[in-house]
């Protein structure tokens, strides 16, 4: 029996190191939704496509899948966008970051329950959310917004859940302040357009910032441990 993840945004970051983690594993195999690759296994699949481009998500589909015994997706990819005042930023930036942030899970998960809902095995959504989305941060409007979304998706979908007779378990997680390269497009960020840059500068510099293996390794344990929650919206930091 097998344990199947799809998750999006392999190709960096903590979707790659939590891709990595779970293949230690024999019994899990990885479906990589990504632009990008650099993971190679047996159990791992690529999944090339552009998270941005609503034809290719949607379009998307779910494979048949055999001797399961877990099914999870987990919506990680995200993007920053112009981190700059709502009048200052590029309009194309804002869309971008909307769509992968918000739109591209929806997407997802509406695929993921159609194809998956009715089959009697444990099935799991795991959304990476963020802090931002549950606190208001200058030139993160798009951000903080659609992170935000992810949070009432998760909420919704799962009181949906509870009257199926399969239900899928949601989780909506932020996963901390994290050492990857969306931390470096935020400290080069212009401070006359984000003035809470030199905190961030800071907490690289104090060695602040969490590694992605270390937060893989708490969302594992939201994975392997979900009857132990019984909030929704959750933080690793409170793990």
């Amino acid at each position: 029996m097998k344990n199947y993840f799809f998750i999006t945004g392999t190709g960096k970051g903590i979707g790659k190191a939590l891709a990595e983690i779970l293949l230690k594993e024999r019994q899990n195999y990885v479906y990589g939704l990504s632009r990008v690759n650099e993971i190679e296994s047996t159990n791992f699949q690529f999944v090339k496509i552009d998270l941005s481009d609503n034809s290719a998500v949607e379009n998307y589909t779910f494979p048949v899948l055999e001797d399961v015994q877990r099914i999870t997706l987990i919506n990680n990819a995200g993007v920053i966008g112009d981190i700059k005042p709502i009048g200052k930023k590029n309009n194309a930036s804002i869309i971008e970051t909307i769509t992968i942030n918000t739109i591209t899970p929806v997407v997802l998960m509406n695929s993921f329950i159609a194809t998956y809902q009715e089959q009697n095995i444990e099935k799991l959504i795991l959304n990476i959310s963020s802090g931002a989305g549950r606190h208001p941060i200058h030139s993160w409007a798009d951000y903080c917004a659609s992170k935000s979304a992810i949070d009432m998706l998760s909420l919704v979908v799962q009181e949906e859940q509870q009257y199926k007779e399969n239900p899928i378990q949601i989780f909506s997680v932020a996963p901390g302040i994290i050492d990857t390269a969306m931390q470096k497009e935020i400290r080069a960020a212009e401070e006359k357009d984000f003035p809470l840059k030199q905190q961030f500068v800071d907490m690289k510099n104090t060695r602040a910032l969490v590694s992605p293996q270390e937060t893989a390794l708490l969302l594992l344990k939201i994975i392997n441990n979900k009857a132990d929650y019984q909030d929704i919206i959750l933080d690793v930091r409170e793990i």
